[in-house]
């Protein structure tokens, strides 16, 4: 088969899986005229609609049934070829946009981009660093990576890590504590400090962990900190007897829709195998004073 003609077949393909002309673009990384344009495409040069155009979506016609299947054939042998060209490993293009909190965008996870992005410069990976909640309904990002007890219904995931928390301030400090605002607010930790800590020993507070981590260095009270945060700061040490660790699962999660997406797929287990090789410096275990 021409190369014009399986990369127009690849468009259709999205297409029936994804029901859409919009979500067969997320998965491919195009724009949803490039889609259009591809089907259509395929069509002129294959003498027939394969779509019926619904109000819901895209529907394979009856009578292209069989079309579809051929075309899975065809997709699987070329990708067969691809793998044993490229020693099994699928290559890996496009974007994938990752959802996290400050601390972890920018702590944690850049050297993993580093990785990624020297195996596959086709692959483009946007960290979207906020400690609010993407909306997957509205498809903000296409991988979520949460510290929380569970992840909401719309979203499937797993974890392979656990998030601890610990006290941490300078030596001599106020005898404040740093509060949780915002997003945090909902955090197992605030909910300890609400129990805890009376509200005429909170100095200030923020809605970022990593502010709250500039704060105690400079003397202003107590903060409660991821441990790869506290642990990887110079200045800061753990405040003994202060609290109890608390921890939580990070949560590795992706839209129900979108979790069978090649590239989603395996950047997804690509984070999950991460975070479970720094398991140690994440849940407490170690007192291991970096990042590697």
């Amino acid at each position: 088969m021409h190369s014009s003609n399986w990369d127009n077949l690849r468009y259709v393909l999205a297409v029936a899986d994804m029901g859409t002309v919009s979500a067969a673009a997320r998965a491919l990384g195009v724009n949803h005229a490039t889609v259009l344009r591809r089907v259509a495409a395929f069509e002129a040069d294959h003498g027939g609609a394969v779509f019926e155009r619904t109000a819901t979506g895209y529907q394979v016609l009856p009578e292209r049934a069989r079309v579809i299947d051929a075309a899975r054939e065809v997709e699987n042998g070329i990708l067969s070829v691809e793998r044993l060209m490229h020693g099994t490993v699928a290559p890996l293009r496009g974007e994938v946009r990752v959802s996290s909190t400050d601390s972890i965008c920018q702590v944690l996870l850049p050297p993993l981009v580093a990785q990624l992005h020297a195996e596959s410069t086709e692959l483009q990976i946007n960290l979207l660093s906020t400690n609010t909640h993407a909306d997957f309904a509205r498809m903000q990002a296409d991988i979520s990576v949460r510290p929380a007890l569970a992840l909401p219904d719309e979203m499937t995931g797993d974890s392979r890590a656990t998030l601890a928390f610990r006290a941490y301030h300078t030596p001599g400090a106020s005898d404040c504590w740093l509060s949780l605002s915002g997003a945090l607010a909902r955090s197992i930790p605030a909910k300890w400090m609400e129990t805890h800590i009376p509200a005429d020993r909170i100095a200030t507070g923020s809605d970022s962990f990593l502010v709250l981590r500039e704060l105690a260095k400079l003397g202003l009270g107590t903060a409660i900190l991821p441990v790869f945060v506290g642990e990887t700061t110079p200045g800061l040490v753990r405040h003994p007897g202060a609290m109890p660790m608390l921890s939580v699962p990070i949560w590795v999660g992706t839209h129900s829709d979108l979790r069978d997406v090649p590239r989603i797929r395996i950047v997804r287990e690509r984070i999950l195998t991460y975070l479970a090789e720094r398991a140690p410096t994440l849940d407490g275990t170690t007192g291991i004073r970096g990042i590697d």
